[in-house]
């Protein structure tokens, strides 16, 4: 009779507890559909700082002094005292030219000069003679004006072999040929036996390898930017910082400065030649190398930066996905300035409140409900350094062109 009595009171409560098992599983059915639609993303708080900005551009070694050593004198080379790559002092002796020719002419111009010499002292001898009678009245006045006519040419005679001499003596000294300068020689040196032509023939080339030029270009625009930063740093001598990278993607350890910069824009290219010096103690920068020029010396205050990873472009649209305040993606247009190792100047579409996607974009679009990861800048590995990738080497027309990349 017990169990008789209660059992609609039991049955009530199965049905109540049954049903609110289905209603709790309902609603976690229903968060996990909707944690399965959110895309997976990982995002960063736009970064706001002063931002050094530089610019970059094409250039090429240049050796600061180079002579292409020619002979004075024509001759068959005899002797040659160098290597090819060796380095030379001023006034060391690099060939010796067949001196045979050079030896017979001074022998001849010294024989005329004695003969001239003997000439004008019996001219002498006869004037000495000349003046005395003219004193005793034995001869006339004209005899001695003409015997001091002939004296006189005599003389001029005479000076004029001792000068024939003298060159002869410098034109048999020139058959040795001497470094013009201290430096390196070039390996496209001429052999032992190459009949030289004096004043056209190269012989080898010397050139200067510590100092040397690295040589670049820039525009109208950035040579006035670049002269309006060093007006407003007066004093400091030298405002802009002046770096090269190498082909490997190393940077050379010196810092050089601007020292040479053309008087005017070239016509065919609008773009001024500057030339900046580099210390080259070691010989690592050789003439000929391509290298890219750094130029640092303006900074940005409170720029807006966003990664390079967070933005994406579509024909000529340029945006990134931020995380909206409801959650969802939002794609916003941005305007872009210069590049600073991992990131991007962004110079509007931003601020510094704003949160930007750095990874899962692939397939993302706008409106999507987002599961946001935040991270950090040095979790993703993002920094200010400089790309160390190595470039691919440049043609002589791009380092002259001053391609400018920043």
């Amino acid at each position: 009779m017990f169990f008789a009595k209660n059992k609609k009171p039991l049955a009530l409560m199965l049905t109540l507890a049954l049903s609110a098992t289905v209603l709790l599983s309902g609603c976690g059915a229903k968060q996990q559909q909707q944690a399965a639609g959110a895309t997976q993303v990982k995002a960063m708080k736009v970064l706001q700082q002063d931002a050094p900005v530089s610019s970059e551009y094409a250039g090429q070694i240049v050796g600061r002094d180079e002579v292409k050593v020619q002979s004075k004198v024509s001759g068959k080379i005899v002797e040659k005292y160098f290597h090819g790559g060796d380095h030379v002092e001023a006034g060391q002796p690099l060939y010796r030219l067949d001196s045979r020719q050079y030896e017979s002419a001074v022998l001849q111009a010294q024989a005329n000069l004695a003969q001239s010499q003997a000439t004008l002292s019996n001219a002498q001898t006869d004037l000495y003679r000349d003046q005395s009678l003219l004193a005793a009245d034995a001869i006339s006045e004209q005899t001695v004006t003409t015997q001091q006519a002939n004296v006189n040419a005599y003389s001029a005679a005479a000076a004029a072999n001792e000068a024939l001499v003298q060159k002869a003596q410098q034109d048999l000294d020139d058959t040795v040929v001497y470094a013009p300068m201290s430096g390196q020689v070039s390996v496209d040196d001429v052999a032992v036996g190459t009949f030289a032509t004096a004043g056209n023939t190269n012989l080898v080339t010397i050139g200067t390898i510590d100092p040397v030029f690295v040589q670049f270009s820039i525009s109208e625009a950035e040579y006035l930017k670049f002269r309006n930063i060093q007006s407003m740093q007066s004093g400091s001598g030298n405002p802009l910082d002046v770096t090269v990278k190498l082909s490997d993607g190393s940077t050379y350890p010196m810092d050089g400065r601007i020292v040479q910069a053309d008087r005017a824009l070239a016509q065919n290219t609008g773009t001024l030649t500057v030339k900046a010096l580099f210390p080259n103690p070691n010989g690592l920068l050789l003439p000929g190398m391509f290298a890219r020029v750094k130029l640092t010396g303006e900074t940005i205050p409170n720029a807006i930066l966003v990664p390079q990873r967070a933005v994406q472009q579509l024909l000529d649209k340029t945006f990134v996905m931020v995380v909206g305040a409801d959650g969802k993606s939002e794609s916003r247009s941005i305007e872009l300035g210069q590049q600073i190792g991992s990131y991007y100047i962004v110079k509007s579409g931003l601020s510094a409140s704003d949160t930007v996607v750095v990874e899962g974009l692939s397939s993302l679009t706008e409106g999507k409900d987002l599961a946001v990861t935040m991270v950090t800048p040095e979790e993703m590995g993002f920094s200010f350094d400089e790309d160390t990738t190595p470039f691919d080497t440049m043609t002589s027309s791009e380092a002259n062109s001053g391609d400018s990349n920043s």
